[in-house]
């Protein structure tokens, strides 16, 4: 593969970046607000990348936010994809890929074609339930090939999240329609308390190693960036799936690979 420069954008704790860092892809990660960056205050130069990557906060998509807009709240991060779509006009990369939920409205950049597909972390042979839309942006119109299995895991987990929601089993009331499924809690689901093992246990659902840390963190912190992150399986796919979509570019234009 061609040397790959990319920009990572809304990094996070970046796993996603860290899938394309082991597909031989070099990553310069950009501001995030997790690390005291603004994505509004943020700017490159034209032609210095060859790709931008990232996934703008999804929680104005989210399926909660509607319960949140309903109790007259709105999700405390707005709508941030405009400012993936300007930063990837100025760099005006080879390519770029948005990661998010799947209600959330696909980027539109001058002078590139959108791609964008749906894709569950069990069709990648995991246990995880996860779905996230992925949407792959060229000047030619190419389509993602990402390599999925055969068939999925007999094995079957709800996805990992970094918040503090949990499902209870349905009531109904008098008049027979449901109650509320779905109430805030902080201890009873492991991936919501604030012990080691909660930690860990977010970290296997995601494919992360068992040393994986993020040392200055506390533990909810821990459970709330690694629950909010692409998880491994996905990373490396996508990352495969760019790499051949680079290299095959390659041999079109007579770049060596």
């Amino acid at each position: 593969m061609p040397p790959q420069l990319v920009l990572s954008l809304f990094p996070g704790i970046d796993i996603l970046g860290m899938g394309f860092e082991e597909c031989g892809f070099t990553i310069v990660r950009g501001p995030d607000v997790l690390w005291g960056g603004d994505i509004r205050t943020f700017s490159v130069p034209a032609g210095r990348f060859d790709g931008v990557l990232g996934g703008p906060p999804c929680q104005a998509f989210s399926r909660l936010s509607y319960m949140v807009r309903q109790n007259g709240y709105e999700p405390k991060f707005g709508n941030l994809i405009p400012e993936f779509e300007r930063v990837c006009f100025e760099a005006q990369p080879q390519w770029f890929l948005m990661e998010n939920v799947r209600e959330a409205p696909i980027p539109a950049v001058a002078g590139y074609e959108v791609f964008s597909c749906l894709l569950n972390n069990r069709q990648l042979g995991e246990a995880q339930n996860r779905v996230r839309r992925w949407s792959f942006g060229t000047r030619d119109g190419a389509v993602l090939m990402i390599d999925t299995v055969a068939l999925e895991s007999i094995e079957f987990e709800y996805a990992a999240v970094g918040g503090s929601q949990e499902r209870f089993p349905i009531k109904l009331n008098s008049d027979g329609t449901k109650k509320s499924t779905l109430r805030a809690h902080q201890s009873r689901l492991p991936f919501n308390s604030k012990s080691a093992s909660a930690f860990r246990e977010l970290c296997r659902k995601q494919g992360l190693p068992e040393d994986f840390d993020l040392p200055g963190f506390t533990v909810a912190g821990k459970c709330k960036a690694v629950g909010n992150a692409v998880p491994m399986a996905m990373a490396r796919a996508l990352a495969k799936a760019v790499r051949e979509y680079v290299e095959s570019m390659a041999i079109n234009t007579g770049i060596g690979a």
